[in-house]
């Protein structure tokens, strides 16, 4: 099949194919502004010491790349625990978070060559995202030492609960974009689809393709009363008697 012929069973098929794309989009819309309720992240960054001191001695050395992971691994489990997250909910009342849900929102990552370990907390609100964030952070740094005997935990930065945030889940151009080329691939797939399951005759074309024969005559359209539709002549009629005749000489 012939790009031609493919354009050409698009072109047949090109209301389907805006219909599917226009409900795809505005459905999309709809959801986005209306049904949807915006989710903030924020973000605080905690850095492992390569060296420290605890009571004057020093207790561990991290100048290898896998002390680093064991002890970030570690530090990564202790965060979660409810440990430290009932120690928050306790001693920050006004978050009105749980233990539980302090633990739902909570993420946290780090790179494999790295001692940073990154913070996040996601909420319907970012200024509870941000002290959630925060406080989760400062309890650890000032319980860790109790935990593991040693203080090598420093706050590199706090998430700002005045700054402006926008959502993570509601940004409608992106959404709308994304149900636009979606919604297209599979209306073209559907059209495709309808083309390849339609095995009915349209054309003089499609009989030449199925028999592999060529054409001899075409029969034109015929209207209900069984006579072919009469085309008024360009020339004017003439009286009778005018005009030449042919005779038959006996």
């Amino acid at each position: 099949m012939e790009l031609k012929e493919y354009l050409s069973i698009l072109a047949k098929r090109k209301w389907l194919i805006a219909a599917i794309v226009l409900l795809a989009c505005v459905a999309t819309g709809i959801k986005s502004f209306m049904y949807t309720t915006p989710i903030y992240q924020a973000t605080a960054k905690l850095i492992v010491n390569q060296a420290f001191e605890y009571q004057g001695m020093s207790m561990l050395d991290l100048s290898t790349m896998q002390t680093n992971i064991t002890v970030i691994n570690s530090y990564k489990e202790i965060i979660q625990s409810y440990a430290i997250l009932n120690k928050v909910s306790t001693n920050f009342p006004d978050l009105k978070l749980s233990a539980d849900q302090l633990r739902s929102g909570l993420s946290i990552g780090s790179s494999a060559e790295s001692q940073v370990m990154d913070l996040s907390f996601v909420s319907t609100s970012y200024p509870q995202a941000a002290k959630a964030v925060n406080a989760i952070a400062e309890t650890f740094r000032t319980t860790n030492p109790d935990i593991m005997k040693v203080d090598n935990v420093t706050i590199l930065n706090k998430a700002d609960a005045e700054a402006a945030a926008m959502s993570i889940n509601t940004s409608p151009i992106i959404l709308i974009f994304i149900a636009f080329v979606v919604s297209l691939l599979l209306a073209v797939g559907l059209v495709f689809l309808l083309h390849y399951l339609d095995d009915t005759i349209k054309t003089e074309k499609d009989i030449e393709k199925e028999l592999e024969l060529p054409m001899l005559a075409l029969i034109t359209k015929i209207d209900k009363y069984g006579t072919r539709s009469k085309k008024p002549s360009a020339s004017k009629p003439k009286p009778v008697g005018e005009g030449s005749y042919a005779t038959l000489n006996q």
